[in-house]
C-alpha cells in the first residue's frame, strides 16, 4: 500500500503529543478517524489535529473500510477484547501498552492476528527512542566486553499521588509496577536478552490502595546474564537508572526521561546524547508503515509483547495469587492485599 491509513480507539491524553501526531507526521501515514466515548472531545481532537472524521463508537473505526489499521489507546482492560475485534475485521492493529492485563489474554490476542494472517503491533516504543538504540549499539559494538550484569532501580513517590485507573486492576492488570516496568524489562529483553528464570517478590507496604508499591526482581536471560530490578514507588526520594556492567567497562541511562547513555572505562567516562524526539511513539510508527508497506520490519510485536507480559505475570504472581484467571475479580484472595 502506498498510504498507511489509521483509526484511533481512545483519542485520550497518550495520544495529544506522545502518539497521534505521529500518525499524519509519518511519511505514507495518514490519521483517518478518531473515536472517544465522549463524542465532543473526539471532534474536539480530531478538529485540532486536522482529522477528517471522529465518533463515539469503537465499532465505528473497526468496521470503517478507509482504515487499514487501528490503534488501541484505552486502558489495558479493554485491549483484548477491542483487539479481537479489530482481528475478526480483517484488519491490522497496534495496541498500548501493556499489552492487556494478562498472559491470557494477550495470547488470545496474537493467536487470533496469526490465524488471520494480520499485523499486530504492541507501544513498546523504547525499542526505537534513539538513547535505547544507542545502548544496544554500544553493547553489540563491544563497548563493555562481555556482558556481565544487568541492574536497574527505580523509586518516586507515587504513594502520594492518584495514579487514576493505573491502580485500577480491573483497567490496569495491577499497580504503576506493570504499567512501568513492561516498558523497561520489554527494553531490556530488546537490547541484551530474553528473560529467563524469573523470581519476584512485591508487596504493598506504604500505599492507600490494593496494589503492590515495592517489587524486587531477580532473573537469568537466554544469554546467561545475571539481572536484578528494584522498583520503589513509596518513596521519599526518586531514582531512576539502568547499569549494563561488562568485563571493559560500564553503561547507564535513565529509563524514563534523561537522553545522554554513559560509557564509563575504568575511570574514564564518555556521554553519549541521543535526545528523545517530539513525538515518542514516531520512530516505531514508522517501522510499523514501513513494515505494511513491506519496506521494513517492525521490532515491537505481539510475540515480542506477549513475552514480556509473561515475565510480568511471573513478577506478580504470588502477589495476586495467580494470574491465569480474572484475578482482578477477586481481591479478597490476593495474598499481598494490604488488610485495612
Amino acid at each position: 500500500m502506498d498510504q498507511v491509513r489509521w483509526g484511533i480507539i481512545g483519542c485520550g491524553d497518550v495520544c495529544e503529543k506522545k502518539s497521534g501526531p505521529a500518525f499524519y507526521k509519518t511519511p505514507h501515514s495518514t490519521l483517518a478517524s478518531v473515536m472517544r466515548r465522549d463524542a465532543s472531545k473526539a471532534a474536539d481532537f480530531a478538529h485540532r489535529h486536522g482529522v477528517a472524521k471522529s465518533t463515539d463508537d469503537a465499532d465505528a473505526i473497526i468496521r470503517d473500510p478507509e482504515i487499514d489499521i487501528v490503534y488501541i489507546a484505552t486502558p489495558p482492560g479493554s485491549h483484548c477484547d477491542y483487539a479481537l475485534k479489530v482481528a475478526d475485521a480483517g484488519k491490522h492493529c497496534y495496541v498500548e501498552k501493556p499489552m492487556a492485563r494478562h498472559a491470557t489474554e494477550t495470547k488470545r490476542m496474537v493467536d487470533a492476528f496469526a490465524e488471520k494472517n494480520l499485523k499486530l503491533f504492541v507501544g513498546y516504543y523504547r525499542r526505537t527512542l534513539p538513547i535505547f538504540v544507542k545502548a544496544k549499539q554500544l553493547l553489540d559494538d563491544g563497548a563493555i566486553g562481555t556482558l556481565t550484569g544487568i541492574s536497574h532501580r527505580h523509586a518516586s513517590a507515587a504513594h502520594r499521588r492518584d495514579a487514576g485507573w493505573r491502580i485500577i486492576v480491573a483497567d490496569s492488570g495491577g499497580g504503576l509496577f506493570l504499567d512501568l516496568a513492561s516498558h523497561v524489562f520489554d527494553a531490556l529483553d530488546f537490547i541484551a536478552g530474553a528473560f529467563e528464570n524469573v523470581h519476584a517478590n512485591a508487596a504493598n507496604v506504604a500505599s492507600n490502595n490494593d496494589v503492590e508499591d515495592v517489587v524486587s526482581v531477580t532473573w537469568r536471560n537466554d544469554k546467561g546474564v545475571v539481572g536484578s530490578s528494584y522498583w520503589n514507588f513509596a518513596s521519599d526520594q526518586s531514582e531512576d537508572v539502568i547499569e549494563l556492567t561488562g568485563t571493559d567497562g560500564k553503561l547507564s541511562w535513565p529509563s524514563f526521561g534523561g537522553s545522554a547513555v554513559k560509557l564509563w572505562r575504568g575511570k574514564d567516562l564518555q556521554q553519549f546524547d541521543a535526545p528523545y524526539p517530539e513525538h515518542v511513539h514516531q520512530p516505531l510508527v514508522q517501522t510499523i508503515v514501513d513494515e505494511l508497506r513491506d519496506r521494513g520490519t517492525c521490532p515491537s510485536t505481539g510475540a515480542t509483547a506477549h513475552r514480556t507480559q509473561v515475565v510480568m505475570d511471573q513478577c506478580l504472581n504470588n502477589y495476586y495469587g495467580g494470574r491465569t484467571d480474572q484475578f482482578w475479580l477477586r481481591p479478597q484472595t490476593w495474598p499481598g492485599r494490604r488488610i485495612r
